[in-house]
């Protein structure tokens, strides 16, 4: 929260608080205690990162409603759209914590944001509005080839965001940009792999800190194992652009800022949207690839962070009278249940820009999903919680 609160939380039944309340006992303790109280329903609120709009000039739809999405469904963590100052942003942020605490458990909010300091002019993908200073887009850093400017802009980035209550940063983008006809380099560090790790670094140090804690502002690094070699520099937002292609086999030059993002620490990763093509690995969208989460990510490379899906994977769209297919590059076949199951089964822990709780309960009541894996990502997602004092203050 942006403000804070001493106010002790309620006694349980036995008069006593909570070992999860208590800030002085160990993380590991808390979180153990936590899952002990909660529901199957309660854990599954916790693998979906919806999105919101702030001041939003029209009613938004149930599924975007915190009042329906953070009660009913218990869904605790959203990406926000829209813009205000700070002190509109902070208090409209403290609303959503009230909204949480009001739930059986209290477990706080968590709220996200793609890019808002960048120069561009994109209103989605680089969110800027008057809470927050201006500075270049990520290629303008890359440009200038610093990266104690780069830690510089992070650090007062991660101060701006902790002032309005934003605790993970939807970036960096990390993306080797080797094919030049791509849409996405302004967000990015550009083509030069030894710039892009060494500046990697520097941007996940600005806004974690050396360690994730109750001032950091949490990294959801994307997009795993690099979103830059789009065949024919198309963008797989759109089916159209679906394919990912490694020409030169390429793909352990664009896995490498990855790498550096995990022995930084970065506490997320973002798989992409693509389904890799002539390659070793499953013909299906990253978020689906469970050689590529399972296998490479978690197993290979150590990571043991939350994983959280691309936005859109699963469940066809509305947004604003704009119809949008599901991103379900490679299991477009599939219906939605499967696609979750795929997902969660691949190793992810979230699904991004998702509300479908129904389904993950639906797999559970069906023996598809076991509850001892619902409690592997619940414990990767309340230990950040944790990590950042957000039960605390």
């Amino acid at each position: 929260m942006s403000t804070s609160t001493n106010e002790p939380r309620d006694l349980n039944r036995n008069g006593k608080i909570d070992v999860y309340e208590d800030p002085s006992a160990p993380i590991d303790d808390r979180i153990e205690d936590l899952l002990g109280q909660m529901s199957v329903a309660e854990k599954v609120g916790l693998m979906f990162h919806t999105m919101t709009f702030f001041n939003s000039p029209f009613p938004l739809p149930l599924d975007m409603d915190p009042a329906h999405f953070i009660v009913e469904r218990h869904v605790n963590h959203s990406a926000f759209f829209g813009e205000g100052t700070a002190e509109q942003l902070a208090n409209w942020q403290n609303g959503l914590q009230r909204l949480a605490e009001s739930t059986r458990l209290g477990i706080p909010f968590t709220l996200s944001s793609d890019p808002r300091h960048g120069a561009g002019a994109n209103p989605i993908g680089v969110a800027g509005g008057a809470a927050f200073s201006v500075w270049p887009d990520a290629i303008g850093l890359a440009a200038a080839r610093d990266p104690e400017l780069t830690y510089q802009f992070a650090d007062i980035a991660r101060q701006e965001y902790l002032a309005v209550g934003i605790r993970v940063s939807l970036h960096p983008q990390s993306d080797l940009t080797t094919e030049p006809r791509w849409g996405r380099i302004s967000g990015t560090f550009g083509e030069d792999v030894d710039i892009v790790c060494a500046l990697t670094d520097a941007y996940i140090r600005g806004f974690q800190g050396e360690t994730i804690g109750p001032d950091s502002v949490s990294c959801m690094t994307k997009h795993f194992p690099g979103g830059g070699p789009q065949k024919d520099g198309e963008d797989p937002h759109f089916p159209y652009g679906r394919e990912q292609s490694y020409p030169g086999d390429a793909f352990a030059i664009h896995l490498k800022p990855f790498e550096v993002a995990i022995r930084t620490g970065t506490g997320q990763m973002m798989p992409y949207y693509g389904m890799p093509v002539a390659t070793e690995w499953e013909k299906v969208g990253f978020g689906f690839n469970k050689g590529i989460v399972t296998g490479l990510l978690r197993e290979q490379l150590g990571f043991d962070g939350i994983v959280c899906t691309d936005w859109g994977l699963i469940t066809d769209a509305q947004l604003m009278g704009k119809f949008l297919p599901a991103r379900a590059w490679g299991v477009e076949h599939l219906e939605p249940i499967d696609r979750v199951y795929k997902a969660i089964d691949a190793g992810c822990d979230q699904l991004g820009g998702e509300i479908c709780t129904g389904l993950l309960l639906a797999l559970v009541e069906q023996g598809r999903v076991t509850e001892v894996r619902i409690d592997l990502s619940a414990r990767r997602i309340l230990r950040e919680k944790f990590r950042q004092g957000l039960f605390d203050r």
